[in-house]
């Protein structure tokens, strides 16, 4: 049975079907936490051929971080879109892009190695549950 989700960047510019998405990982790489600004890229494994791009083609930028090794992202908002090493059958998808919920859980951490000691989130309390609505957050309404 075939399963399609809908993704799309920060500002909807970019706009994906994809069709049976694979696995879900975490990668805690140095190029992975710059390319995210966060302790790790989570990525969803994809086939080439079972991710459409729906609209936004044009406002896709692309950066060889590594010989052969393309990362995508969106030119108006920023948002990290893809891993993929050229002429690959399948590539990584940035787990947050997914406009529904993915029924699984990451299978996998690679590169631990360069894990951050600040990204431990056991301990922590917990402050906001659920997140506002535009326009009711600011920086300093705690």
């Amino acid at each position: 049975m075939s399963s399609l989700h809908k993704a799309s960047c920060l500002c909807g510019a970019i706009q994906f079907e994809v069709e049976n998405p694979g696995e879900i990982g975490h990668c805690h790489c140095v190029m992975c936490q710059k390319a995210h600004g966060a302790a790790y890229g989570t990525y969803v494994d994809v086939h080439r051929d079972q991710l459409r791009i729906v609209s936004g083609e044009d406002a896709i930028g692309r950066y060889e971080s590594s010989p052969g090794i393309q990362r995508t992202f969106c030119k108006q908002c920023g948002s990290t879109l893809q891993f993929y090493r050229e002429g690959a059958e399948r590539q990584g998808l940035a787990a947050g892009l997914f406009d529904s919920e993915l029924e699984r859980q990451p299978r996998y951490e690679i590169w631990t190695s360069s894990s951050k000691s600040w990204a431990n989130r056991d301990n922590l309390e917990l402050t906001h549950e659920t997140e506002p609505q535009p326009g009711e957050w600011t920086p300093n309404n705690d």
